[in-house]
């Protein structure tokens, strides 16, 4: 009994000492790999796509066909709330978060009025106009944390964030902008670029005259006295002081004409890029034309 004691321990020993077993320190066998006789590369004989059918002949079926029977979206009846749902307007959303985050890293400068050129010209907010994006929608998101004294045009925005903005001396305007002007907008250095005339902003929808003509949203074609009114009537509803704006305030006073796409260029204006300066119609025809 003591041999075979001796033995194992023997053995175990050396067991301890070898390392352990992984692919690269089996021996190999040279020996050829054997493989099944048949259509597939690797054994198989159907290719690994079953047994006839759609699914050997790859002819596989349309989305949304059912093999002869009523299809589901023919199925049940048509709805009426979905319809011309792909050509509602979209405004993809900007919180105040995001907004009072752009400010503290310099990314928007407060002393100069904010619209949807400049927010894009951040590179943290983009819109798509082909996908019916009509611009910002500025929710009240983070409102509790905001604090700075801007004047912005947006082109929606709640009660809450009308209230947020002006709560700490700001202003808020929604404005509506035409398809061709939202892409100007979008992306202004490659419209200057171009070299052309900077167009008229055409007037809102029927389904929006009534938004921006509304001084409760602070639309630009409100009356600014009742405008004036209604910034009072809310900060009574929501409980804070109103702050007076000063009268030689440009900055917070300053407001865009209807037909006018950027701050301090009007329509008709052409920013050359090359030489630095700005080109200015001097037909009566297009001053006519651009004014009106």
């Amino acid at each position: 009994m003591s041999a075979v004691q001796k033995g194992s321990e023997k053995a175990l020993n050396i067991l301890r000492a070898l390392p352990r077993i992984s692919l690269n320190n089996i021996r190999h066998t040279n020996k050829p790999k054997k493989f099944k006789r048949g259509r597939g590369q690797y054994g198989g004989d159907k290719h690994g796509a079953g047994n006839k059918g759609s699914g050997q002949r790859q002819n596989y079926m349309r989305l949304g066909y059912e093999t002869g029977n009523n299809p589901f979206y023919l199925r049940f009846p048509f709805e009426p709330y979905y319809q011309g749902h792909h050509l509602r307007k979209q405004y993809p959303p900007l919180t105040l978060l995001q907004l009072q985050t752009m400010i503290d890293t310099s990314r928007i400068d407060p002393n100069e009025p904010v619209d949807l050129a400049t927010i894009c010209n951040t590179g943290l907010y983009t819109f798509k106009p082909d996908q019916h994006m009509y611009g910002i929608n500025l929710t009240d998101e983070g409102a509790d944390l905001f604090k700075a004294k801007i004047n912005i045009e947006v082109q929606r925005a709640s009660e809450a964030t009308i209230a947020a903005i002006e709560r700490n001396g700001g202003v808020i305007t929604t404005a509506y902008y035409d398809i061709d002007s939202l892409w100007i907008l979008r992306d202004p250095l490659r419209f200057f670029k171009r070299g052309v005339p900077i167009p008229r902003r055409m007037l809102p929808t029927e389904d929006l005259i009534e938004y921006y003509s509304s001084p409760n949203s602070r639309g630009y074609l409100s009356d600014p006295e009742q405008v004036a009114y209604q910034r009072l009537v809310l900060a009574q509803k929501f409980g804070y002081k109103l702050p007076t704006l000063p009268e030689n305030d440009k900055v917070l006073l300053e407001r865009k004409d209807p037909r006018q796409i950027f701050f301090g260029l009007h329509p008709g204006w052409i920013v050359n890029l090359t030489n630095k300066e700005v080109l200015k119609p001097n037909c009566e025809k297009l001053e006519l034309f651009y004014n009106t």
